[in-house]
């Protein structure tokens, strides 16, 4: 029986519904990419779970990484389903299985080592979800509107997406201080009524792909992504006497693993009849300085929201007299420039790009981003907080400038019935490169510390009563540890001299050791010797994106109705298209 909904396909007004629920269904995804990493403190300790206690930091970085991974892993993949089945299919499909993971998150039955086993497999079920949300949304979009509107509406449709990544951060923030239970139910009224409503109102418009599935090049890409992500964020723990873990053969072996099973993905998708992803598409310019440029960019932005959560959370706010439980609520709070910032240049950006393309936008978004890192790096730790909000306001207008104009020029230069799997591209570039952010930025941050936070830890402890040889023995521990605890908001010194019995003795100053200013003053100087390193790092790969942004191209839109088979010419230029 035929579903009707309120309105028709050809109706003027189609287009709008598809706006508003793909935005929704966009916002829901990407605030639960960050709702937990702010909320980790509220859910390990209602799971009564110490994730930093031997063997229990694998749990916390699973449930970091977890939901990105397996959305990074398969966008692509109901990407091309929704060419091949139908966009608005996989899309709903992708609503039902969100809802249905967020409420069994909630219901957790266990606590510690089965409570975080049983959030971690769910956040892989979501994150399954999630990903058919990611790779069809703009796709619909892209079908139900014009060319010269598409900026308008790509615009809003990733200003959802991106800004839910910080909205989630102020959301989980708010709830953790509630329960840590609604920070997972908050998204099931929502998953209801998205899913009822796309049920109702959306249809199928787009051209479809008819083929088989590419189960070899899924499987391929899928095993080798895994290897490659779960091997760099690996690298951060300590191996052997190294404070970092790239000298560990597993790590090693999965890096290598997953390069070579993503090289081999590529072989075999330049020979299949029906392939996962048609490789083609790098050859047009606009498509790949697109990808390339939003990969980058988002790649920046997790660090930086891992670095903030750390600079706020584990140091500045403990400094100022916020006690560490209130710590994920406030640093939402002090990040909401971001937000606002984003929410300013996005919608203006997209809708701009129509009329002048996103050549500019983009090129100049990413360089204000690159240099606000650089901006940054001149604050003290222990900033006045009107220079950190204006820095972070920029920074969210930069993306802002850049987002939306970016995905218009990726999705305006594939063909019709190309649009799932670049819409999937387009979301492996972006969650692909949260994830990766994790070992990055993780990993330049340690590099930073190692230098002179053993020094500073055996100095601050001795001048408080710690024997020097204990101090020795703590300042010698491995930074992760340290890095971890401020990421959490978290005080280490107790956990580490616990078992030394030293705050025992009438010798020590225990009282000031284990309060809340100690160590966010030990660990400042070390941490500014790590951002140094970090927001280089992102400065840098921000003007890369910018540079890559500009060769992108002028205003480019591919011909709405040329046949698949002239979509891209063996030498690789663009055919079929309209320049303004």
């Amino acid at each position: 029986m035929p579903r009707t909904g309120m309105f028709s396909k050809d109706h003027p007004h189609y287009k709008w519904v598809a706006l508003s629920n793909t935005t929704l269904g966009m916002l829901m995804a990407t605030i639960n990419s960050s709702i937990v990493i702010i909320s980790l403190p509220a859910i390990f300790t209602g799971i009564k779970l110490n994730p930093l206690e031997p063997g229990n930091v694998s749990y916390l970085l699973w449930m970091l990484m977890g939901y990105m991974l397996v959305t990074a892993v398969l966008v692509v993949m109901f990407g091309r389903m929704g060419d091949q089945y139908g966009r608005v299919k996989i899309y709903n499909a992708g609503f039902v299985i969100f809802t249905v993971a967020a409420i069994a998150l909630s219901l957790d039955p266990f606590t510690g080592g089965p409570a975080a086993m049983w959030l971690i497999v769910w956040r892989f079920v979501q994150g399954i979800g999630g990903a058919a949300l990611f790779a069809n949304s703009t796709a619909i979009l892209t079908d139900a509107f014009p060319a010269n509107k598409r900026g308008f509406a790509l615009g809003l449709n990733q200003v959802a997406a991106i800004a839910g990544s910080f909205i989630g951060l102020i959301v989980g923030g708010i709830l953790a201080e509630i329960d840590w239970r609604a920070v997972f139910f908050v998204s099931v009224p929502i998953g209801i009524v998205g899913t009822i409503w796309s049920y109702k109102s959306l249809h199928e418009v787009g051209q479809k792909n008819p083929g088989r599935i590419d189960w070899l090049g899924n499987a391929t890409f899928a095993v080798g992504l895994i290897a490659l992500l779960t091997g760099i964020t690996y690298g951060i723990q300590p191996y052997g006497g190294s404070s970092q873990g790239w000298g560990n053969p597993w790590v090693l072996g999965a890096i290598i693993g997953g390069i070579l099973l993503l090289v081999a993905f590529v072989l075999i998708e330049l020979r299949v009849k029906s392939p996962m992803f048609d490789m083609r598409l790098f050859r047009i310019r606009s498509f790949s300085s697109g990808i390339f440029a939003g990969f980058l960019a988002a790649i920046g932005r997790g660090g930086l929201q891992f670095m903030l959560i750390i600079w706020l959370q584990g140091i500045w706010l403990p400094l100022h007299g916020y006690s560490y439980e209130s710590t994920p609520l406030w640093a939402g709070i002090y990040m909401l420039p971001i937000t606002i910032g984003f929410l300013i240049a996005g919608p203006i950006s997209g809708a701009l790009s129509d009329r002048f393309g996103s050549r500019a936008f983009a090129t100049v978004g990413l360089s204000l981003v690159a240099l606000t890192f650089i901006g940054l790096l001149f604050i003290p730790v222990n900033f006045e907080y009107w220079q950190f909000a204006v820095l972070t306001g920029l920074n969210g207008i930069g993306s802002g400038l850049f987002s939306s104009p970016n995905r218009t020029a990726i999705m305006n230069s594939v063909p019709a019935n190309e649009r799932g799997a670049a819409s999937g591209m387009a979301g492996v570039a972006l969650n692909a490169g949260s994830s990766l952010s994790i070992g990055i930025f993780f990993s330049l941050m340690i590099a930073g510390l190692s230098v002179a936070l053993p020094t500073a830890l055996t100095n601050g402890l001795t001048t408080h009563g710690v024997p020097h040889a204990v101090a020795t023995q703590i300042g010698a521990t491995p930074p992760v540890g340290s890095l971890f605890a401020a990421f959490l908001g978290y005080n280490p010194i107790a956990s580490l001299l616990g078992p030394t019995g030293v705050l025992s003795s009438p010798h020590v100053d225990a009282a000031t050791l284990t309060g809340k200013e100690f160590f966010p003053q030990l660990i400042s100087g070390p941490f500014h010797d790590g951002l140094v390193v970090v927001f280089v790092a992102a400065a840098v790969m921000s003007i890369i994106g910018a540079i890559a942004s500009f060769a992108g191209g002028g205003k480019y839109v591919h011909e709405e109705k040329i046949a698949e088979s002239q979509a891209i010419s063996e030498e690789g230029e663009e055919v079929g298209a309209s320049r303004a």
